[in-house]
C-alpha cells in the first residue's frame, strides 16, 4: 500500500465536528447512518486523496452527489468515509457546440432550468433535487426521454477517479469500455465521477404541459385509458401517471408535449373522455415555464420511503391492476404511491447493448413505494413493497438501478439483463480489488 501519508483535503467533517449532524441528513431518512468522516470535495484531487486515504486506512468508502439514494448503504456507510460532491456544482454551456460540461454535485432542477433560460433542453425526472452525478450513471429518464433519450444517452464524456486515485477521462475514443459501463451501469462502482460532458438540445420557444385529475375511485378507468394511449403516442409527448394512496386521494396524469395545445388536446381525447376528470389543465407556455410547471420544488422529506421498480412489456389486465389498487387502498402513508411513465421513442431506438442501460423495449415503466413516519410502521411498510414486487412478477420485467431495491437477490440480471457479464469484466479491469463496492454494485468477474 505504500506509506500511510495521504491527507484528506476539501471540506472535511468528522463525527463530532460542527456541521456533522447536517451532513448526515439525506432526502430519504430511511437511509441515514453515521459515517466516520465526510469529505466535501471541491475538485478531483480531493476525491483522489480521499480514495487513497480510505485505502491506506482500510476504511469503507462511498460517494454521494444529491443525497437521493433510495436504499441503505449505497451512498453512505456507517463508520466509513463519504465523499460528497455537492459543493462541486458548476456547469458551462457551449451554445455553439450544444455541449454542457457539468460537475456532479449540481441538482437536476437548477441545471435544467438554467439550460432552459439559455434556450436548451435536457432530460429531467420528477424530482428537481436529485444530483446529476447519481442519476446519469444509472440511465436517467423523464418526460423528454421519448424525444431525446435517456440522460446517459446524452453523455459524451466523463472525468472519473479510479480505485488507485488516478484521474481518468472516458469517452468513445479513450477508456471506451469504462465509458460504455458508465452509461447505465449504476453509480459508485467503476470510478468516482467528477465531471460530465453532455449533448444538449435546442429547446422550442414554447411547449404544452398538461395535468388531468380524477376522483381516486376512478383510478382503474384512468389507468386503463393512460396505458392504452401513452406508450403509442407521438414521441414528442412524454407523460407520467401518479396514483397516491387512498388516504392521500390523488390520481393524476401530467406531461409535456413539444407541440401546440390544439394538437395535444386532440391526442388526449381518450384520457379526457375517461371517467369524470375533476380538473384539466392544458396550457402552452414558454419552455422554461413548462419546466417550472412540471418540476415544482421538492418538499423536504419528513417521512421514510421504500421503493421498488419494474417495466411492463404488456398492457396490464385485471390482475396487476387489482394488485396495485389493493396496495394503495391499504397503504397508510400519505406519500405511498404507484408511478408510471411511458416508454418508447428515442429510448427504444438505441440497441440494448450499445450502452450498459438494457431496458429499451418495454411499453411503460412503473415504481411503487411505501412511506412511514412512526418507526413502528417500518416493518409492515417494507413488507408491503416486497409483497407487491412478488405479486407483480408474472406481469413485469427487470428493475431500475436508480430506484434500487435490496430485496432483489439476482440484481445483476434485473438491472442490466445480458449486459451484466460485460459490466463485470469492465469492473475487473478498472477495480479488480472491488474497492468501490456497495450492496448492489457490480462485482468483478473472476
Amino acid at each position: 500500500m505504500g506509506f500511510n501519508n495521504t491527507q484528506l483535503t476539501g471540506r472535511v467533517i468528522y463525527q463530532g465536528d460542527p456541521g456533522y449532524d447536517e451532513a448526515v441528513l439525506n432526502w430519504n431518512p430511511y437511509v441515514n447512518t453515521l459515517p466516520l468522516v465526510f469529505v466535501f470535495a471541491q475538485n478531483a484531487c480531493d476525491v483522489s486523496n480521499a480514495i487513497k486515504w480510505a485505502r491506506e486506512n482500510d476504511v469503507p468508502l462511498r460517494i454521494r452527489s444529491g443525497r437521493h439514494a433510495l436504499d441503505k448503504d449505497l451512498s453512505v456507510v456507517k463508520g466509513g468515509i463519504v465523499i460528497d460532491t455537492g459543493d462541486m456544482n458548476q456547469f458551462h454551456l457551449d451554445k455553439r457546440k450544444h455541449i454542457a460540461t457539468v460537475q456532479p454535485g449540481i441538482r437536476v432542477g437548477p441545471l435544467v432550468k438554467a439550460l432552459a433560460r439559455e434556450g436548451f433542453m435536457a432530460v429531467f425526472g420528477d424530482s428537481p433535487s436529485v444530483g446529476i452525478g447519481g442519476i446519469t450513471t444509472g440511465g436517467g429518464f423523464g418526460v423528454l426521454s421519448r424525444s431525446i433519450g435517456l440522460i446517459s444517452d446524452n453523455l459524451l464524456a466523463l472525468e472519473t477517479v479510479d480505485a488507485q486515485g488516478n484521474i481518468l477521462k472516458a469517452n468513445p475514443a479513450c477508456n471506451k469500455d469504462l465509458f460504455w459501463a458508465s452509461r447505465g451501469g449504476g453509480g459508485g462502482t467503476f470510478g468516482y465521477n467528477t465531471e460530465y460532458t453532455f449533448k444538449v438540445h435546442r429547446a422550442p420557444e414554447t411547449a404544452t404541459v398538461f395535468d388531468i385529475v380524477w376522483p381516486w375511485e376512478q383510478l382503474e378507468t384512468a389507468f386503463r385509458a393512460w396505458q392504452n394511449l401513452m406508450p403509442f403516442v407521438d414521441e414528442r409527448l412524454g407523460s407520467y401517471m401518479e396514483i397516491l394512496s387512498k388516504v392521500n386521494g390523488l390520481c393524476h396524469v401530467s406531461g409535456l408535449f413539444l407541440g401546440s395545445r390544439p394538437e395535444l388536446t386532440q391526442i388526449l381525447q381518450p384520457l379526457l373522455n375517461a371517467g369524470t376528470p375533476t380538473n384539466v389543465v392544458i396550457e402552452t407556455l414558454f419552455y422554461p415555464d413548462c419546466i417550472d410547471f412540471l418540476d415544482p420544488p421538492d418538499p423536504i422529506a419528513d417521512q421514510n420511503f421504500k421503493f421498488s421498480s419494474a417495466w411492463s412489456k404488456n398492457l396490464w389486465q385485471d390482475e396487476p391492476i387489482s394488485i396495485m389498487k389493493q396496495f394503495l387502498e391499504e397503504a397508510p402513508g400519505t406519500e405511498s404511491n404507484f408511478y408510471f411513465t411511458n416508454w418508447g421513442g428515442a429510448i427504444s431506438r438505441v440497441p440494448k447493448d450499445k450502452t450498459a442501460f438494457y431496458w429499451r423495449s418495454p411499453l411503460f415503466y412503473t415504481e411503487w413505494n411505501a412511506t412511514w413516519i412512526d418507526p413502528s410502521e417500518e416493518a409492515s411498510s417494507l413488507a408491503s413493497v416486497e409483497s407487491v414486487r412478488q405479486q407483480l412478477k408474472p406481469y413485469v420485467v427487470g428493475s431500475y438501478v436508480n430506484v434500487p431495491d435490496e430485496n432483489i437477490e439476482n440484481f445483476g440480471s434485473a438491472y442490466w439483463g445480458t449486459n451484466f457479464a460485460r459490466l463485470q469484466r469492465v469492473k475487473a479491469k478498472y477495480d479488480p480489488e472491488n474497492i468501490f463496492n456497495h450492496p448492489q454494485s457490480v462485482p468483478p468477474s473472476c
